[in-house]
């Protein structure tokens, strides 16, 4: 494997930095990040025993594949910044929403290879889903190395580019509506007498007992789901009150104006 650099060093990147990491893909030398203050700098030098510098520059010159790990309205300056910097084959590593190839390609001023990816915070813990789209500049080589890195924290899953503005929906944020499901399964759970702690992680594993069952068994959710229903039982009575309380639709609806605002940064 060749050098790393993540330009940004946000939850995101360290995220995607400790799964690199704890998976051992690459070495603590193959492997450096730049950040804009110095507490943070040292904080995650001390934490992932890895160098950091405040000068994306650096990075550039350093990384064979570079993550711009930096928030959408900064990319144009930081392209700036670093373009007259970077190697000549670097691999450019967009994982921002909105942010696209062509996007890249024009900051650069020139043809460089690029990777717009969607990668989400499970990465940390090494069960990752990163969307990935290219441009025709990435060769095989680049795109085996690529999909050997971001397999070493989680999954990858090839998308046109054209895509890629729904992935955030479905990947990307859907953590968050995961987390917010748990913490009302363990609410609930609590209010009925079981202790917070307990509820939470009997929420979790279910949660993760559901996902995989889903997974290794290729079964559709709604045949899973049927399979716990008992006729005239408690769990067809929690689904009917579900539906009830649109909660289908509801979850749509949070995923359409998840789009929409991918969308919209894109457009800018």
């Amino acid at each position: 494997m060749r050098n790393i650099g993540f330009i940004g060093c946000g939850k995101m990147g360290q995220a995607m930095i400790e799964g690199i990491v704890k998976s051992g893909a690459v070495t603590v030398e193959q492997i450096m990040f730049s950040t804009s203050g110095q507490h943070t700098l040292t904080a995650i030098e001390n934490k992932l025993h890895i160098k950091g510098s405040l000068d994306n520059r650096e990075i550039a010159r350093f990384a064979d594949f570079l993550f711009l790990a930096v928030k959408p309205d900064i990319h144009e300056s930081v392209i700036k910044e670093i373009k007259d910097y970077i190697k000549e084959d670097a691999v450019i590593i967009t994982i921002a929403a909105g942010i696209t190839t062509q996007a890249v390609e024009q900051a650069f001023g020139k043809t460089v290879k690029v990777v717009r990816t969607m990668p989400n915070t499970p990465s940390l813990v090494r069960e990752g889903l990163t969307a990935v789209s290219v441009n025709t500049a990435v060769s095989e080589i680049d795109l085996d190395e690529i999909f050997s890195l971001l397999n070493s924290f989680g999954k990858t899953e090839m998308i046109k580019e054209q895509l890629m503005d729904a992935v955030p929906a479905i990947s990307g944020s859907s953590p968050a509506y995961v987390y917010m499901f748990i913490e009302a399964l363990a609410d609930g759970a609590v209010r009925d007498g079981i202790p917070r702690e307990q509820a939470y992680r009997m929420a979790a594993q279910a949660v993760l007992g559901a996902a995989k069952m889903v997974l290794e068994t290729n079964l559709h959710p709604g045949v899973l789901k049927d399979a716990v229903c008992t006729p005239g039982g408690s769990t067809i009575e929690a689904v009917a009150a579900l539906e009830e309380n649109n909660f289908r639709a509801a979850v749509l609806n949070a995923m359409k104006a998840c789009t929409g605002k991918s969308k919209a940064l894109s457009q800018e």
